[in-house]
């Protein structure tokens, strides 16, 4: 016959935290109203399961935020970027250096994707490699591109996030959040990609 059973200090530490949690010890939860909102928070201001848009002032639904654009950003001008902005649309990522001349020499084709295709997809600039946040100004002001968004990204993060190690590279992605491309794109091929975008 075997020996009495005996509690692992493991098991004992986790059944502990899972009853502390049951019995919500030290909660600070406001108390729920009728409703079933949190009482003394209106259903805007209501948190939402991670990974999800909350509803906006105007009351729009949750829209689901794909890991892939779970990222952040400064644009050149300085402003603050969430790729959580793009969710629900398909998107170009074009990233691109100000010392680039083939960057230079695609820009204005970049932009007249942009444009061709604004409302539907959503484009956006991403420069980096040393550029400088001076010179990737420059650079928008005098190739025309300065009506979608660029992210000054010279430290490389949104880069490494896309697996992008050279300018003048596109990444493609779906509505759904799913990277359909990810390289570089002759004008030609880029416009045929972002055309059948869904």
């Amino acid at each position: 016959m075997p020996g009495p059973r005996t509690a692992s200090l493991p098991g004992v530490a986790a059944l502990t935290a899972v009853v502390l949690a049951l019995a919500a010890c030290g909660g600070t939860e406001p108390p729920a109203a009728p409703d079933g909102t949190s009482a003394g928070l209106d259903a805007a201001a209501q948190p939402t399961a991670a990974g999800t848009v909350g509803p906006t002032a105007s009351g729009a639904t949750d829209t689901a935020v794909p890991e892939t654009l779970t990222f952040s950003g400064r644009t050149i001008d300085g402003g603050a970027f969430s790729g959580s902005s793009l969710a629900g649309k398909p998107a170009v990522l074009w990233f691109w250096a100000a010392w680039c001349t083939r960057c230079r020499a695609v820009a204005d084709e970049v932009a007249a994707v942009q444009r061709e295709n604004a409302g539907r997809v959503n484009v956006v600039g991403v420069a980096g490699l040393g550029s400088g946040a001076e010179a990737m100004r420059r650079f928008a002001k005098q190739t025309g591109i300065e009506g979608f968004p660029h992210l000054a990204d010279d430290d490389g993060q949104i880069w490494r996030r896309f697996e992008v190690t050279s300018q003048e590279q596109y990444v493609l992605i779906d509505s759904a959040g799913a990277v359909v491309h990810s390289g570089p794109l002759s004008q030609t091929d880029l416009r045929q990609r972002v055309a059948g975008l869904n």
